[in-house]
């Protein structure tokens, strides 16, 4: 029996929607490749595009930092406690420190940062950038100009980027401290134990992956929501900030499981 005439419309539409995925997804490569290398390019810092890059760190970085920073102390404060009473009572007090630092501020505070920024000016800085006419897939939309990505894009991804750096290191920092003054209080004769703990975690290896996965964490806040707001690829029935905000999780989900299959596996 001969395949239905629907069969091969089904065909010919997951055979569209998976050639425009590519294009979609190689878009997002060629958007980032194009806006990093433009942000290492000394020419792009003139005095029109610092100031505009200045104004959008402030918007995105001082503006939150106050109650960002709050809120991260009193979360760590609470999840500190948690780790630190249920070691206890298992008798694993040696290995309450070790697992905060680990939990805590190897994992869970860079990629909360990375979501607050995406959350709070990836995503929220996109809306102010216009629609993009919505093309098909057979008539992809012109490159942009060099001048557009200088002057309007480069400047969002920078102050992105210095965002979530900032938030998730000194978020660390303040987790540290909160470790150590819930352990062993305002004394400072735990402070030798208490460095040979942390140093036994963050050792060269793992310092630098950690340095490694904030950074790409916040080039992926940077660049994902950005390049989804611009594709020419999207149907004319899709939603312009989801698919960046689906895409961009994906991306922070790849990050974190191959940071965790480098560091334990």
């Amino acid at each position: 029996m001969p395949p239905s005439s629907s069969s091969y419309l089904d065909t010919d539409a997951w055979g569209r929607a998976l050639l425009r995925g590519a294009a979609s997804w190689w878009h997002l490569v060629h958007f980032g490749a194009m806006v990093l290398v433009m942000a290492l390019s000394p020419s792009t810092y003139n005095r029109a595009n610092r100031a505009t890059t200045s104004r959008y760190i402030y918007a995105s970085t001082w503006q939150v930092l106050p109650w960002f920073t709050a809120l991260a102390a009193l979360l760590s404060l609470v999840l500190i406690r948690i780790v630190v009473v249920t070691a206890l009572s298992y008798g694993l007090s040696q290995y309450a420190l070790q697992m905060v630092v680990r939990v805590l501020v190897l994992e869970l505070i860079p990629l909360s940062a990375a979501l607050f920024v995406a959350l709070r000016a990836g995503l929220t800085f996109n809306a102010s950038l216009g629609v993009t006419p919505l093309k098909s897939f057979a008539e992809p939309s012109p490159p942009l100009s060099l001048a557009s990505l200088r002057h309007e894009y480069v400047p969002r991804v920078m102050a992105s980027t210095f965002a979530v750096l900032t938030l998730a290191m000194l978020s660390s920092v303040i987790a540290l401290v909160l470790a150590y003054l819930t352990v062993y209080g305002l004394t400072l004769w735990g402070l030798p134990g208490y460095t040979r703990t942390v140093g036994q975690v963050f050792d060269a290896a793992v310092t630098l992956g950690f340095v490694l996965k904030t950074i790409l964490f916040s080039l992926a806040v940077a660049v994902v929501p950005m390049a989804a707001r611009l594709d020419p690829y999207q149907s004319a029935t899709e939603d312009t900030v989801q698919p960046g905000a689906v895409r961009l999780f994906l991306v922070l989900l790849l990050i974190e499981a191959a940071s965790l299959v480098v560091k334990y596996i």
